[in-house]
């Protein structure tokens, strides 16, 4: 809460922070051979969280596209094995728009006018909907909702975590943010929420694709900073977008 609360240059350099972990993370995951774009892909990243203060949205996929440029011709001139280079170079950007680029949209979200309010929404959705979701799902669950990605996960416990997530937007209606209309909260709870849970399962889909069981270690018994931003990357997009151009018209 201190560091949501305390200005957009403390929260976008804990973001930063986050950003360069699961850069690495995402790197010993899909390209564990590839330690030196690992750690210039880290640097670049977290680098890249700090593009919304220069006030240009243009200067965001002008960032992207400079990257891209980049890390094409250090692999063009970088070369292992050439039937292995498209797979590297797509697994490289796939990691910019996958963390960097998304997560930055918490930063744009920071600036707006309820931005403190936004994020508390969003930190309280994906909470209340992982919550609801386990609890539901262990008591009632018996349809796999996607088991060849991710089998622990049923039916009826996306269901309840949606309910949770209606839950927690409500809450923050009538407490710390109350410019939220019942429209926007219910609408914000189904949008997150479905987001959310699709994050946690996109994430599921990328380690069972490159066969390790969590990102990281950073949280001893939780793994690592993708496995507990994975729900937040997916809504990030969304939520900024929702409080810039829906929010307070209905």
């Amino acid at each position: 809460m201190t560091i949501i609360a305390g200005g957009t240059l403390l929260f976008a350099s804990l973001l930063a922070i986050f950003t360069f972990v699961g850069m690495i993370e995402f790197y010993r995951m899909a390209l564990p051979d590839r330690k030196l774009e690992a750690w210039l892909a880290a640097i670049c990243g977290a680098a890249l969280i700090f593009v919304p203060f220069a006030g240009q949205d243009r200067l965001i996929p002008a960032a992207i596209a400079f990257l891209f440029l980049a890390f094409a011709l250090h692999f063009l001139f970088h070369l292992r094995e050439v039937a292995d280079a498209a797979r590297e170079v797509a697994y490289s950007m796939l990691a910019f728009l996958y963390i960097p680029f998304m997560l930055m949209h918490l930063v744009m979200l920071r600036q707006t006018a309820y931005g403190v309010q936004w994020l508390l929404v969003i930190m309280l959705i994906v909470m209340t909907n992982d919550t609801a979701a386990y609890y539901t799902g262990r008591a009632f669950g018996k349809r796999r909702l996607y088991p060849l990605v991710s089998p622990q996960k049923s039916v009826e416990g996306a269901l309840g975590g949606l309910a949770g997530s209606m839950a927690g937007t409500l809450l923050a209606r009538f407490t710390f943010f109350p410019q939220l209309s019942l429209t926007d909260a219910l609408v914000t709870a189904i949008v997150i929420g479905i987001l959310g849970q699709t994050g946690d399962l996109f994430e599921s889909l990328l380690k069972r694709s490159y066969g390790v069981k969590d990102s990281g270690t950073i949280f001893p018994g939780h793994g690592g900073v993708l496995d507990r931003l994975d729900s937040i990357i997916f809504a990030a997009p969304a939520t900024y977008y929702y409080a810039v151009y829906v929010f307070g018209r209905f």
